[in-house]
């Protein structure tokens, strides 16, 4: 006897033959922008002489290792486990993230140092009208890569793709900040000339500095949280559950899930119970099934399903996973079926 299933959705059905490809192409996308972005900053910065275009510069220089770095790890991660790595290689990618975090705070750091010095000794700014066109283009260039990283990372389930947008993310307001200190300061030459507006310019920097560190942690959390191993969101949880209901009542009862998540693996395990009675040809093709239909709904799953034998009497551990009535618990509602399915 076979468990009978409802249609997989769409959602399972969806082609994923070019999620690596998809992947690599958002990768390089970001790789390119960040060193385009990052010599038009710098060279800018050093023109006019301001320190919040400069550190605009060094926080695009940290965006474009952290895009080399989700590169490496997005290809990297796709490797199939070997004998050095039965688990396979997808924690590369939080792994990936979590550096990328430090680096955002160490660029937080030189920013702050720089900001203080120049607001304890102002400078004035040259051609401010070109540094505000310079973070114009940066704010727009990095909205358009953010968002297509943010869109392929949450469809491919990449934490490298999402770090790196989260990083682009946070320079466009970044730039917008130090956009908005620059056409002040032009402002107040054009048509205030009396007060100096040139500390503006260290400030933006220091704001610049404060949203960096906000994203740094963000990611930090993100990252580093499938690392220690922690179980996978409860909605995910809650379909295993639901899935395995579904073979109610040739399944008995399920319990011990055990999950844990590497960059976009997932790896889930349990224990289902079934009648004493049943062959082991029948207990092993519910296992097929189950791990079929859960790895059709998830991008990348590695399923382990032991099974028990359940005389009906529920224990400690397996009795919130009970399937069967009050009633029922204690008979076999295989029976002779279990040799002849």
């Amino acid at each position: 006897m076979r468990a009978t299933l409802p249609p997989f959705s769409a959602t399972e059905n969806t082609d994923k033959m070019d999620t690596q490809s998809r992947k690599m192409r958002a990768a390089g996308l970001s790789v390119v922008s960040n060193a385009v972005l990052v010599a038009l900053k710098l060279g800018m910065g050093l023109l006019i002489g301001s320190v919040s275009i400069i550190s605009e510069a060094v926080h695009s220089g940290v965006d474009l290792l952290a895009a080399v770095i989700a590169v490496f790890s997005v290809r990297t991660s796709s490797l199939p486990a070997d004998a050095g790595h039965s688990f396979g290689h997808g924690k590369i990618e939080n792994i990936s993230g979590t550096i990328e975090a430090l680096l955002i705070f160490a660029a937080a750091g030189w920013i702050i140092l720089e900001a203080v010095q120049k607001l304890l000794h102002p400078q004035p700014i040259a051609y401010l009208g070109w540094g505000v066109v310079v973070m114009l283009i940066s704010a727009a260039v990095n909205f358009a890569v953010s968002g297509l990283l943010f869109k392929v990372g949450r469809e491919t389930d990449s934490i490298a793709l999402q770090a790196d947008g989260w990083h682009l993310r946070t320079d466009v307001y970044t730039s917008v900040g130090v956009m908005a200190s620059l056409f002040l300061i032009w402002l107040g030459e054009s048509f205030f000339p009396g007060p100096n507006l040139d500390w503006l310019d260290p400030a933006a920097a220091l704001g610049v500095s404060v949203l960096i560190i906000g994203a740094a942690y963000r990611l930090t959390v993100q990252s580093a949280r499938d690392l220690m191993d922690v179980r996978l969101p409860s909605e995910e949880e809650t379909w295993i559950f639901d899935l395995i209901r579904t073979y109610k009542p040739i399944v008995q009862g399920f319990h011990k899930l055990r999950t844990r998540k590497a960059g976009n693996f997932r790896f889930i395990e349990f224990h289902i119970n079934v009648d004493p009675e049943m062959s082991v040809e029948a207990s092993h093709r519910i296992t097929d099934e189950l791990t079929d239909r859960i790895k059709r709904h998830f991008l990348k799953a590695s399923v382990t399903i032991h099974i028990e034998p359940c005389d009906g009497k529920c224990t400690e551990s397996c009795r919130p996973g009970c399937l069967l009535e009050e009633e029922k618990r204690g008979e076999s509602i295989w029976g002779s079926r279990a040799g002849t399915s």
